[in-house]
Parts: structure tokens; C-alpha cells; sequence
């Protein structure tokens, strides 16, 4: 097992005490950093809501360590769900499946489904491991604010509104999980993320994209049209245009048409691109930039994960620049 960094034995003890009382540990995962409650505990779960200030439409992903934890979680195993598993977990996709009744409505925005995962980081399946619970745990920030891939983030963020925060380094996906449903024919692409939808269609066969999110509760986490925004103002660029004033300037080959700007290279392949995505911006947030503008990504296959997140997080500030 790799090293679990700064987390040892009786850390993980602990937070499997906490958890088992119905409190809230925010730990790594190789996505973003995780707010973890016993998935069914309602109690608990309604704590994620009010620490991330999180409306109750938005669904919860349930964590499992296995795949015997997900008898009190999903009603169905289905052989589409077999194969994805065998391919892809421990990993980063999440699989959308109708919800067993132990799971509590609040955790699924009443829905009658339940999205589901086996992370691949070793101290997020330690954790489950020594708990022995299923854990519901969306990102552990406040609500559309930028997701965490440090400890420090949801110290950040969070402050005491979690009773522990497990320091496992810096998350190495940098986004969040593809979501999946396979509660419909064909499955439906909820969510693009650190597993392409390329590589699905390749095991399972083609997969439909959801045409719009409804105005009640969301099929997925991460629908929301402004989400993983940073505090300062956010552009998608055009040929190297940038805002007035000082500002950071995300790019891959272009050069802005400014110069009172700082340019940050960034990697020009999307696996890259997302694993430093998250972190440039946190970075960047705490230098109070006028504004951050992004030379805007290939709209290719590879980059829908990448170009979802920069819509979302650029969505209230795409008619200023």
C-alpha cells in the first residue's frame, strides 16, 4: 500500500470513532478531498448539507471499499455494472443505480437512485475499511466554491464546520468523478470526469449525454450552471483577449493581448490539465487578481471533462469579458 503521508493508525481510528458517531471527516481521495458521514445516518448526512451550505437537491455520492458494501446501498448490481467495476474501481467514475430503502432520501434528493464509488486513494479506502460504513462524502467545501485537492483547502473552506480532516497529500485526478447512470437505456453520461467517456463506451458500448438538468432535483452532483468557482472573477478567452486590469493568464500556447498580466503555462494535455487545474486557481485566488482568464481548452472528446468545470466556474462572468 503506498504511503498514507501524514495520516497514521490512530488517525484513522479516530475518524472511524467520529464517523460511527454520526460526525463529519473530510479525507483524500485521488479525485478532491472528500466531506465523509455515515451514508446511512441521516443525522448525519443533513450535517454535510449545512456544513457545505449544499441545497437538498443536490445528491450525495456514496464511497464503498468494496464491493460487498454495496448490498445495503443499491438494489441492483447489473452485468453493465459488473464490467465497469472490473475496468475502472478502485477509480474515479461513479455509478448512478437504483437505491436500496436503508439508504435515507436525503442522501439521493429523494430520488430513487444512488451514485456510487470505490475511490482509488489508500487512505479513503482505509478509512471505509476501519469504519465499516459506506460514506456519503461530496467535496468538502462550501457549495460552487472551488473543490479541494489539499488538506489545506477544507481548512480553508470548511474551517470547524468538519470535526477532523485526514492530510493525505495532493489529490492526483484534480477533478471530480465521471458520473454515470445506468438506471436508463442506454446509460446516460451525468457528469464528465477523470474517467473519459471514450473508455466507458469502449467496455459497455455507447452512452447518451443528458440533454438538460431539471429544475428539481439533480440526477447528479455537479449540474449546477455556476459551480467550482473561485472567489476572483473567472474568463474563458478568445484569441489571447483578457479584461482590463491585473490579472492571471491559464494558457497552453497562446499569448494574451495585455500587459499587466502574469502568465501560468499550463500542462497541455487534459489528464495534466485537470490534476493542476483545481490548485492553479486556489493558488491564484489568494493573490487577489483583478480577474484569472483561461485561454479556452481544444472542445474535443478528451477536454469535456476539463471544459465542463471552466463553463461552470466562468458561467456569471462570460458576459463581463
Amino acid at each position: 500500500m503506498p504511503d498514507l503521508y501524514k495520516v497514521s493508525s490512530a488517525d484513522l481510528r479516530r475518524a472511524a470513532e467520529l464517523l460511527r458517531a454520526g460526525r463529519l471527516v473530510a479525507f483524500p481521495t485521488e479525485t478532491v478531498y472528500g466531506l465523509g458521514a455515515n451514508a446511512l445516518d441521516e443525522a448525519a448526512v443533513q450535517r454535510i448539507f449545512v456544513a457545505k451550505g449544499r441545497p437538498l437537491t443536490s445528491p450525495l455520492i456514496v464511497h464503498v471499499a468494496s464491493e460487498a458494501m454495496l448490498e445495503p446501498v443499491v438494489a441492483e448490481w447489473p452485468e453493465n455494472a459488473r464490467r465497469l467495476a472490473r475496468k475502472f474501481w478502485p477509480g474515479p467514475l461513479t455509478l448512478v443505480l437504483p437505491k436500496q430503502p436503508t439508504v435515507p432520501d436525503v442522501a439521493t434528493a429523494g430520488l430513487a437512485t444512488v451514485g456510487v464509488r470505490m475511490p482509488a486513494h489508500p487512505v479513503a479506502l482505509a478509512l471505509i475499511h476501519e469504519c465499516g460504513l459506506p460514506l456519503a462524502a461530496p467535496s468538502a467545501n462550501r457549495f460552487t466554491q472551488l473543490s479541494p485537492t489539499t488538506a489545506d483547502h477544507v481548512r480553508q473552506s470548511l474551517g470547524d464546520r468538519v470535526d477532523m480532516i485526514l492530510d493525505g497529500g495532493p489529490c492526483t485526478v484534480g477533478i471530480e468523478s465521471t458520473v454515470l447512470s445506468l438506471a436508463t437505456t442506454p446509460p446516460t453520461l451525468l457528469r464528465p470526469g477523470g474517467i473519459p467517456r471514450a473508455k466507458i463506451e469502449d467496455v459497455i458500448g455507447p452512452v447518451q449525454l443528458l440533454a438538460k438538468p431539471s429544475d428539481g432535483p439533480h440526477a447528479s452532483p455537479g449540474l449546477q450552471a455556476k459551480h467550482y468557482s473561485p472567489r476572483t472573477p473567472l474568463f474563458l478567452s478568445r484569441n489571447g483577449e483578457v479584461p482590463e486590469g491585473r490579472g492571471a493568464y491559464l494558457q497552453v500556447r497562446r499569448n494574451p493581448q495585455s500587459r499587466d498580466v502574469e502568465i501560468v503555462l499550463m500542462p497541455d494535455d487534459p489528464s495534466g490539465y485537470a490534476s493542476a487545474l483545481y490548485r492553479t486557481l486556489h493558488e491564484l485566488d489568494e493573490r487577489h487578481f483583478d480577474w484569472i482568464a483561461i485561454e479556452q481548452p481544444p472542445s474535443t472528446p478528451e477536454w469535456e471533462a476539463v471544459l465542463d468545470r471552466l463553463r461552470r466556474a466562468a458561467h456569471v462572468n462570460n458576459s463581463k469579458g
